[in-house]
C-alpha cells in the first residue's frame, strides 16, 4: 500500500526513520521510469542488479543499478 505523501516508501514504517525514507523514493522513481535502448531505441526493462532488457529487440545489456546511463 503507497500513500500520496510517502509514495514507494509506505510499506516500511515510521522506525526506518524520513531521511532514509526519502532517499528510497528517489531512487526508486528513477529505477521504474522508462529507459531507453541504445540499440533500437525500444524500451529497456531491469532484469536484475545491472542487467537489461530490451522489450523490442530482446537484447540483454550491461548498465547501471538503478538506471540505465
Amino acid at each position: 500500500m503507497t500513500t500520496k505523501k510517502i509514495k514507494h516508501a509506505g510499506r516500511f514504517g515510521a522506525g526506518y526513520g524520513k531521511r532514509i525514507r526519502i532517499k528510497l523514493n528517489e531512487v526508486e522513481s528513477k529505477q521504474r521510469k522508462k529507459q531507453e535502448c541504445p540499440l533500437c531505441k525500444g524500451t529497456l526493462k531491469r532484469e536484475a542488479q545491472g542487467i537489461w532488457k530490451c522489450k523490442k529487440c530482446l537484447k540483454k545489456i550491461a548498465g547501471g543499478t538503478y538506471t540505465f546511463k
